[in-house]
């Protein structure tokens, strides 16, 4: 993806954040008509599987994730402690260039047993491996995290919509960084609100975080690393990755597809508006379900005819 495209979607990006959807007023503008799909049925987790760190695949452990009005909640209610419960809920079809914008909110303490670092801190993970893929005790899946974190009571700077990197790494302005967590510019969001993340996934080209229409953080060619956080580590073990010479022959192969999982990871936090535009299909102009704002072609999409 060169920079001139990836400038364009960065606008497109920009302008479906903070613009309202303006009605059709001919045929020939089907082609331009955003397409935003909702990942979430607003009844129940239909279409997404689950994994928890020491349990098998869907087995949602002391009911940590729940649906109620009209949202994802993540909630330890059933929980006497943590104990490293790390867990995750993820859209069952993978993506490479799409669009994601999600709300979410913090509410009440954090669970007896979480780790300090844990208070008021979640995040969606995108380019993630699959649920069924983790090892049985793996923390975290090798992906992108898209952290979320809600300030706290000291008063301090704390930024949301950073990066985490578990299993990956990026590059910065062209320069390859070590840097397991990465802050973006935003401001700090306290109490309990709502707040709203979009985030401009272009395979492995380059990935931006957009806040109240503001481009937070921006990075490039996501990859597979050597480590799983931290250079010099040997730090798989320690995030209960059993396949780890899998993923270390794989270092430096770049990220360009994965999963989209929302984290739990000891703080209760609820999800709403959880939206995707597909920036992947038909680019063919002849064809009924042409998209103009599409980045990445693929063509076997196209249909042709009347819809």
């Amino acid at each position: 993806m060169n920079a001139k495209i990836a400038l364009s979607l960065l606008l497109l990006s920009l302008y479906a954040t903070v613009a309202p959807a303006q009605p059709k007023k001919k045929a020939s503008r089907r082609s331009s008509q955003r397409e935003w799909v909702s990942l979430f049925n607003g009844k129940d987790l239909t279409g997404w599987d689950i994994k928890i760190a020491g349990q098998p695949l869907n087995d949602n452990y002391k009911n940590t994730f729940r649906v109620d009005s009209n949202m994802i909640r993540i909630v330890y209610d059933q929980y006497d402690t943590f104990s490293g419960k790390y867990g995750h809920l993820y859209y069952n079809k993978p993506y490479s260039h799409y669009m994601l914008r999600f709300t979410y909110r913090f509410t009440g303490q954090q669970t007896k047993g979480g780790a300090s670092w844990n208070v008021r801190n979640s995040g969606v993970m995108v380019h993630s491996q699959s649920a069924a893929s983790l090892t049985m005790g793996q923390d975290f899946p090798v992906s992108l995290e898209v952290q979320t974190l809600g300030g706290l009571s000291d008063g301090k700077t704390r930024h949301t919509a950073n990066l985490c990197t578990p299993g990956t790494q990026v590059y910065l302005k062209d320069k390859l960084t070590p840097d397991h967590c990465i802050d973006s510019k935003s401001k700090t969001y306290n109490a309990d609100q709502w707040v709203t993340i979009t985030t401009v996934v272009l395979g492995d080209s380059i990935v931006h975080h957009i806040m109240e229409g503001d481009t937070v953080l921006t990075y490039q060619r996501p990859q597979i690393s050597a480590y799983f956080i931290a250079n010099g580590r040997n730090d798989w073990k320690a995030a209960h990755v059993d396949n780890a010479d899998y993923w270390i022959s794989r270092a430096g192969q770049p990220l360009g597809t994965g999963y989209i999982a929302l984290q739990a990871e000891s703080h209760p936090i609820d999800f709403k508006n959880i939206e995707l535009l597909d920036l992947k299909g038909c680019t063919d102009p002849k064809a009924s379900n042409y998209k103009s704002y599409y980045v990445k072609s693929d063509n076997t999409q196209c249909r042709y005819g009347k819809k």
